[in-house]
């Protein structure tokens, strides 16, 4: 007689193979986006203050990366006030870090100078979540005209009906959806977007030339036929700035002129500089107001 013990594990081994079998074809099959296809089109709406973790102020992705001290400049020109003129703009990635709707952020000094003179100066801050996605959590641009200040139109995420965005997914991938790097409403009326253009590009700029080349479009709904592009490559970020359509009216050109990490001398330097401009924010934002100073909180080459 045949042993009822061995048919019973026999017929559970199949129930067991069968269920494992049905799991691995629903996968296959696909009962919902995969964790690259959800990294490709995240956007805005996504943002929650529970994926970023202690270290958000660490952005390490490879298209976006901001590692203290390193500091960039660009040169070109664009179209002011119907006439081309020179531009150069200075970046550095401070050590310091800022606290932004509840979200840690990394600090960037970034100057603007038209026609050697400085036109803007602007803390701008960052935070990467825990997927690697790169989040623009507001700004604080000074605007200049012949070395008096003119206005501030800043916003920070979380006050005043402004709200996160995307400046850099982590799998960027072409025919996604184009996707908000923040937004303020009117007065300020902050609502750029982004869009991946191309991969796998090649450019030169006067610091090197580089391949697999990642190129993001940067629009505003309202304003169609106007589009900046911005080239990034992995391991360095942005090395150049173009524009394209027929109602781009500013046709902006930036290259990569120098990449350098800063002395310690020059990082306080920088540091002084954002911090200067911090307490001026302070005077002259009630919203900033509201946030707890910059601190010198990250280690340089991080």
């Amino acid at each position: 007689m045949r042993d009822l013990r061995i048919a019973v594990i026999f017929v559970s081994g199949l129930v067991v193979l069968s269920a494992a079998a049905c799991g691995a074809q629903s996968a296959s099959q696909g009962t919902g986006p995969t964790r690259s296809e959800r990294l490709s089109t995240v956007s805005a709406k996504d943002f929650d203050r529970a994926n970023f973790g202690n270290n958000s102020a660490i952005v390490n992705n490879k298209w976006f990366p901001l590692k203290p001290g390193a500091y960039s400049a660009f040169e070109g020109s664009a179209i002011d006030t119907g006439e081309r003129v020179s531009r150069r703009v200075e970046s550095t990635v401070t050590d310091l870090t800022k606290v932004i709707n509840g979200v840690n952020t990394v600090v960037v000094l970034e100057n603007d100078i038209t026609s050697g003179e400085l036109e803007e100066s602007e803390l701008s801050f960052y935070a990467q979540d825990k997927d690697g996605n790169v989040w623009h959590m507001g700004e604080y641009p000074e605007e200049y005209d012949s070395g008096k200040f003119v206005k501030a139109p800043g916003w920070l995420a979380g006050s005043e009906g402004a709200t996160a965005g995307i400046m850099m997914r982590a799998q960027p991938r072409t025919g996604t959806p184009s996707y908000s790097e923040g937004y303020a409403p009117p007065p300020i009326s902050w609502k750029d977007r982004g869009k991946v253009y191309k991969v796998g590009q090649k450019t030169c700029v006067p610091v090197k030339c580089y391949k697999n080349v990642l190129v993001i479009e940067e629009f505003e709904r309202d304003k169609p036929g106007a589009y900046q592009t911005k080239y990034y490559a992995p391991g360095v970020g942005n090395v150049r700035v173009g524009w394209r359509g027929p109602n781009e009216d500013e046709r902006e050109t930036l290259s990569l002129v120098k990449d350098t990490r800063l002395s310690p001398e020059a990082l306080v330097e920088a540091r002084e500089s954002a911090l200067k401009l911090e307490k001026h924010a302070y005077k002259l934002k009630d919203f900033y107001r509201k946030t707890q100073p910059a601190k010198p909180t990250l280690r340089v080459g991080r």
